[in-house]
């Protein structure tokens, strides 16, 4: 089986039961229209998959577990913020991890509980703080002004929500920089390791016996296992000092963040969950033994290989001798890819005008986005079967962060979004998550409403100034 790369096999069951899944579910998007010359590009989600992700990350922290112990899986909304998706985490177990308001009317759309919903984020204003006290969701505070802030609606509404303080255990960072958050001057958290900080976290919560949280986020693409362990060793020695110091179990849940990679070179799902519990359990045993509650806040690892974007060939040509496929996916769906692609580099699978596996020798050729600039390409010289006019190219892996920043690019429209599963009969169902978005709601972001503001709305003066 072709994993988009040219490479083939090794593949678990689960694996290659969801490649047969996608290949499946793009033949029933365009022969019951999803896909077509009216409709060049579409994401589809595999929910089967997506349940098997979340089953699959309750699991490997019950094997690790004390019996008992209260463990709370928040999904990084940021990832997908899509409401349907949030539905489905919700019945499966899995609650929602919000850093914005955004995200947390998107949470509470979905049905999310407060008791599941953790608000995370660098720059919360007082009304975002008041409103997370007031419905008892748990706020981990990322520097002592933001505590500030907090001392003051404590003081005025006492409130049921879980607190606690974000810290940098600054172990240091992988091999995305954008992306470390460990760093000795990343922008989140009490950074450990400055002058006088440690103290002043114990004494923050010596002196607030309401603080009962703890929460460092170390993972995230291109931090390896190990790194992500010892930023978690770092925030358990931390709630170990404070807790002895008080005399007591202030510190009753350490909030570990997320942050599992996710391979993007094959079909395979590498690291795993289990993989990941295990190097937890024995760089911090002491996490399990029952003393701690645990969070968790995943995303990208929960459903970027469930996500696929598909896109018609528009046009088939060459250039420098080289096959050239112009699609409808690029920087407006894959910006991180096209802006850079050695961090982000997506498989491409080929597709024939009928939705079917392309086969067929493989041609390097160059896999072209619709904007109107030459770096828009979501694949480089990559060996496929030659991708001709109508065929359609499906980039993998793309249910995490690639349905969230649409990048909106000559005004291109962001793709409708589809989730699917077998239908009980052999073929596929679908159900819209996300309509495309349509030329008069592009007109009316633009300001269409506003079309007269600067030409009629103010006064025709001169200069400013004297």
């Amino acid at each position: 089986m072709s994993d988009g790369t040219g490479m083939s096999g090794g593949l678990g069951g689960t694996d290659a039961e969801r490649a047969a899944r996608r290949d499946q579910a793009v033949r029933a998007a365009v022969e019951q229209g999803l896909l077509g010359p009216d409709a060049p590009i579409v994401g589809l989600l595999d929910v089967a998959g997506i349940r098997e992700s979340a089953a699959a990350l309750r699991a490997a922290f019950e094997a690790v577990t004390a019996p008992g112990t209260s463990v709370l899986h928040a999904f990084a909304v940021k990832a997908t913020p899509l409401v349907p998706v949030l539905r489905l985490l919700d019945e499966e177990g899995i609650g929602a991890e919000v850093a914005s308001p955004g995200e947390l009317a998107l949470a509470r759309a979905a049905g999310v509980p407060p008791e599941r919903t953790v608000l995370d984020s660098p720059a919360k204003t007082p009304q975002e703080l008041r409103e997370a006290l007031a419905l008892g969701i748990a706020v981990n505070a990322d520097n002592p002004q933001e505590l500030d802030r907090i001392d003051a609606i404590v003081r005025s509404a006492p409130s049921g929500s879980p607190l606690g303080i974000r810290v940098n255990p600054q172990v240091g960072g992988g091999s995305i920089e954008a992306l470390s958050t460990a760093t000795a001057t990343s922008k989140f958290g009490v950074a450990l390791r400055d002058e006088g900080a440690r103290e002043w976290v114990v004494r923050a919560y010596l002196d607030r016996p309401w603080l009962t949280r703890l929460h460092a986020h170390t993972g995230s693409q291109g931090i390896p296992l190990t790194l992500m362990a010892e930023g978690v060793r770092e925030t358990y020695a931390l709630a170990e000092e404070i807790n002895e110091r008080a005399g007591r179990r202030q510190v009753d849940t350490l909030d570990i963040g997320g942050g599992l990679p996710v391979n993007f070179t094959s079909e395979a799902t590498t690291p795993t969950y289990a993989e990941y519990a295990r190097v937890l359990r024995e760089t911090v045993p002491g996490l399990f033994d029952g003393r701690y509650g645990l969070v968790t806040e995943f995303g990208r690892s929960l459903l970027a290989k469930h996500g696929t974007v598909v896109a018609r060939v528009e046009y088939a040509k060459s250039a420098g001798g080289r096959a050239v496929a112009v699609t409808h996916a690029g920087v407006q769906v894959a910006t991180r890819t096209v802006y850079a692609p050695g961090a982000w580099p997506l498989r491409i699978a080929a597709y024939d005008g009928k939705g079917r596996p392309k086969e067929g020798p493989a041609v390097v050729q160059d896999v072209a986005g619709p904007a109107c600039f030459a770096g828009d390409l979501l694949a480089v010289g990559r060996s496929l079967p030659l991708l001709e006019q109508g065929d359609y190219a499906a980039a993998l892996d793309t249910g995490a962060y690639y349905f969230a920043h649409h990048y909106a690019y000559n005004s291109l429209a962001r793709p409708a979004v589809h989730g699917f599963a077998a239908d009980g009969s052999g073929g596929v169902a679908f159900a819209v998550v996300r309509e495309a978005q349509s030329v008069e709601e592009i007109v009316a972001e633009a300001g269409g409403a506003q079309a007269s503001a600067l030409t009629e709305n103010l006064p025709r003066g001169g200069r400013t100034g004297s």
